[in-house]
């Protein structure tokens, strides 16, 4: 008995310091500094920007049936050489693709070359003049959360780039297509504005007319395969008709920095993958003398004849400034944002109000701890000391966890751990309670506490899963500050039940295998 105690006991100082290790680590600076390096503060404590945003995801499946109609135009140079192939202009209908003009005698051939394999994603319609591709709704679900995924992992780029620490990225509650962006300590909206929501999508067209001084002039020549594209050299208000379907875009462009031209006029040089190299300067080849069309965001940014043949290295110029040129060339290396976004929801917490938050709410935990262990130490004397040291561990334990996690701490974790407190006394209160009721049945001291904790702890144990339940609930649905408070109320009341029913029952053997064994010789 007295081995097996000593064990428990060295159990108990073993966890005590593995987990202070986890709140200070090695010690560098003072104690605030100490603490604040392994447990990070949250955006309501040390202030920052909060934003939510909706993607169009319509946007990036729409691009990719732009992409599909290149694809059936080159599948049906033989089939159906004149037939019409375009992106449905419908809305509502981002995922269709529209083959017209068919010759009647060529409807079984345009059939079969459209049964290819490569067109699994759709579903294939007949049409009184031709065939309709209509995108499978799962391809369009996995298409909406494609996008979304990609939008996250890109802002993510981005604002890693800019040295935000532990920022918050991630889908927004049960928002359709939303996104939760939560930035420490950074305060300047309007750049993080300019950061994440400029799409960068850049793209080089082929030039098919233009410039046209006005768009109305501009509009006689749109076709289905052409669109009309405002912008022009040094932000020239003119209008340009460009082939709708990009010679290269985004995805194509693997790198990307700022630089200087002949004139030391700000520019942005890029390189493309390899692939998207070899089909440009197959292009540049055949089209040497002809006009292209450098088209940033909607906006025809530069054009300019094809001088000679270009396989993987461009100039971007166009009235950059340096500052410009280096948000330019960040968009581009991190990759262009798969459809547009709104901002739905933005607000700002200064660094001070986050500053009265920690103020208010480490007083109201110290407090409230003080509190509950002056009250335990009345009502149940000598055992209260058992319950307040167990109560010590249990902040330790979790402090501690956070600590080795890199956890966030935020206003509503704050009101965790003061949950937390409450629970673990509730748990003693318990225990205490039913050793009572055992002594006043005349058992002696060893047998009560023996009785009290083994009566005790089946309603302790339903009481934590019960809330852990809950929490594990209000983690998974929940975003930001209320999984904060979720995962440190969850780590609370598993440590509570490590304290509670095995520290607790340590220490009470500890006293009883000092004393007589009989109900005088315990203090409760």
């Amino acid at each position: 008995m007295h081995k097996n105690l000593n064990g428990k006991i060295a159990a108990i100082i073993a966890i005590l310091v593995i987990f202070t290790y986890g709140i200070f680590g090695i010690p560098r600076g003072g104690i605030k500094e100490s603490i604040t390096r392994r447990i990070h503060l949250g955006l309501d404590l040390k202030g920052g920007t909060h934003v939510v945003l909706q993607v169009h995801t319509n946007e990036a499946i729409a691009a990719s049936s732009d992409s599909m109609v290149a694809e059936v135009q080159q599948d049906l140079q033989t089939a159906a050489p004149n037939a019409t192939v375009t992106r449905s202009q419908n809305a509502n209908e981002p995922g269709v693709v529209e083959i017209s003009g068919v010759d009647p005698n060529k409807m079984g051939d345009v059939h079969d070359a459209l049964s290819n394999n490569k067109y699994g994603a759709y579903d294939l319609q007949s049409t009184p003049n031709g065939y309709r591709l209509v995108m499978k709704p799962g391809e369009i679900k996995a298409a909406r959360e494609h996008a979304l995924d990609v939008t996250i992992e890109t802002i993510r780029s981005r604002i890693d780039v800019l040295g935000v620490a532990e920022p918050v990225i991630q889908k927004y509650g049960f928002g359709e297509d939303q996104i939760l962006v939560e930035l420490p300590g950074v305060d300047d909206l309007e750049q993080v504005r300019r950061i994440i929501q400029s799409t960068a999508r850049l793209e080089i067209h082929e030039v098919v007319g233009g410039p046209y001084a006005t768009q109305q002039e501009a509009s006689a020549a749109a076709t289905p395969d052409v669109e009309i594209v405002q912008g022009g050299n040094n932000g020239e208000n003119q209008f340009w008709a460009l082939k709708r379907v990009s010679i290269v875009q985004g995805p194509d462009f693997r790198d990307a920095r700022p630089s200087k031209d002949e004139a030391g006029r700000d520019i942005v040089s890029f390189n493309l993958t390899t692939h998207a190299g070899d089909r440009f300067y197959s292009y540049t080849s055949a089209n040497i003398g002809k006009p292209m069309a450098i088209v940033l965001d909607n906006k025809v940014k530069e054009v300019a004849n094809i001088q000679g043949a270009i396989r993987d290295n461009g100039q971007i110029a166009g009235g950059f400034t340096k500052e410009s040129a280096g948000e330019l060339s960040l968009m581009l290396r991190t990759g262009s944002l798969p459809a547009s976004i709104t901002y739905l929801e933005t607000h700002t917490v200064g660094a001070s109000l986050g500053a009265d938050s920690i103020r208010k709410g480490v007083t109201a935990s110290i407090v409230g701890m003080l509190a509950v262990m002056i009250f335990m130490l009345i009502y149940y004397k000598g055992a209260g000391i058992n319950a307040d040291l167990a109560l010590i561990l249990n902040l330790v334990i979790l402090l501690g966890f956070m600590g080795f996690t890199g956890s966030t701490l935020t206003l509503p974790g704050i009101a965790g751990v003061i949950l937390t407190i409450g629970m673990g006394v509730d748990s003693n209160v318990l225990i205490f309670e039913r050793i009572r009721e055992e002594l006043h049945a005349g058992k002696n001291a060893s047998a009560a506490v023996q009785n009290g904790f083994a009566h005790a702890w089946i309603t302790i144990l339903d009481t934590h899963v019960t809330t852990i339940v809950s929490a594990a609930i209000l983690f998974f649905v929940g975003t930001g500050p209320v999984r904060g408070f979720a995962i440190t109320l969850i780590f609370g009341l598993l440590a509570n039940l490590f304290t509670a029913v095995f520290v607790s029952r340590v220490i009470f053997d500890a006293i009883l295998n000092r004393k007589e064994r009989n109900a005088m010789t315990l203090s409760i």
